[in-house]
């Protein structure tokens, strides 16, 4: 890719350039719990965006997208916004940098990811930290890299139309190689924890189901309302209780009469949730992988059969995987499709995967994509 990179910039725009890069991500727990104001587990990882870029003495940006084959050019003004959906992403980046009295001065670029697209690996965050970071670095900004984070973050509530959570973006501004990160996304506060399976034993693989249901949408905002009635009911005996993340199991069960049972049992699913975050991040500090994984598997009853975003493909995959004495395995992500995480011992990991491929082609009629990943780091310059 960075050979591709280069050799295109060349061609386009000459010589000369710097190399940056970022990450997508994954989550091994924490799953609905970002929007309650509770933990998320994410790290980086070795897939995510690269991209050359040049100053170029106008007052323009001049984009080429390797995966798209295609150029765009644009100004820096907010009338200037592109049409293109990918273009956005950067012309976002450059507009939130300017508001926060950040110098963008305009640049060329050629750039390209090895993100699968649709898995839930947020290549749109690795693409908007890319370039926060590079438009920091290339201008003198000095912009930390929190703010870097909720660049990428306004760039998608104000330019591309997704009111997402900042975990994707934190993660790719954020991300440490061999470790993952506990972050509380209700004080934003944050905490590095090792994560090195394979000096364990183990590897880390995604196995994307290929599928995305419709009411994918729908459902996550009739699940953000429970939750919010829940925390609701709570606060009126607990006023302490500003997000459901701050609820106790107990004082759940004290309203369960006050609240329609849907509601009590997507809260149970995040109060449990919040729990085992805290519960992995423990154990890992001891080495135990075996435990990470058993809460892996709990977190995706949880999601299946309390918060109900899971799907027949997915659940179908988490039920081999246990019978395959897998050690952990769950959907991530929002849930309705896309893909499981699972931490597999080495000496499994072969017949594990070609088990997997084949039983699901043989139900589902097509065969999933299989995704190693390992933890990196996240924005970065590339020398």
């Amino acid at each position: 890719m960075k050979s591709k990179i280069q050799n295109k910039f060349k061609t386009l725009f000459g010589e000369g350039g710097n190399l940056f890069a970022s990450a997508g991500r994954i989550n091994l727990i924490g799953e609905h719990t970002d929007y309650n104001g509770g933990y998320v587990f994410p790290g980086a990882i070795d897939k995510g965006i690269m991209a050359q870029i040049k100053l170029n003495g106008l007052n323009k940006v001049r984009a080429f997208s390797l995966d798209y084959n295609e150029m765009v050019e644009f100004g820096l003004n907010e009338e200037d916004k592109p049409k293109q959906q990918w273009a956005c992403y950067i012309f976002g980046v450059c507009r939130e940098t300017i508001k926060r009295g950040g110098k963008v001065a305009g640049f060329d670029t050629v750039f390209a990811g090895d993100v699968p697209l649709g898995a839930g690996l947020s290549s749109s965050a690795a693409l908007e930290s890319c370039f926060a970071f590079a438009i920091n670095e290339l201008n003198g900004n000095n912009i930390d890299k929190f703010e870097l984070a909720k660049i990428g973050q306004s760039t998608e509530h104000n330019y591309c139309g997704v009111m997402c959570g900042i975990m994707d973006q934190f993660a790719s501004c954020f991300g440490k190689q061999g470790c993952l990160i506990r972050l509380n996304c209700k004080t934003l506060e944050y905490k590095y924890f090792p994560f090195d399976p394979e000096a364990a034993g183990y590897k880390l693989v995604l196995i994307d189901s290929c599928v995305k249901h419709e009411l994918a949408s729908s459902a996550y905002n009739k699940r953000r309302a429970s939750c919010e009635n829940a925390a609701a009911a709570i606060r009126k005996y607990h006023p302490e209780v500003e997000f459901l993340s701050d609820a106790k199991r107990v004082w759940l069960e004290e309203v369960r009469a006050e609240i329609p049972e849907e509601d009590f049992l997507r809260a149970e699913y995040v109060i449990g949730e919040v729990q085992r975050v805290l519960d992995v991040c423990d154990a890992l500090e001891r080495g135990d992988y075996e435990t990470a994984g058993e809460m892996m598997y709990q977190t995706h009853f949880g999601m299946s059969r309390l918060y109900e975003v899971s799907c027949e493909e997915l659940d179908f995959l988490n039920k081999l995987a246990r019978k395959m004495d897998v050690t952990g395995s769950r959907v991530m992500g929002g849930g309705f499709g896309g893909c499981t995480i699972n931490l597999v011992k080495k000496e499994l990991y072969e017949p594990f995967i070609a088990t997997a491929v084949e039983k699901f082609g043989e139900k589902f009629g097509h065969k999933p994509k299989v995704i190693d990943v390992v933890i990196s780091d996240g924005a970065r310059k590339v020398e």
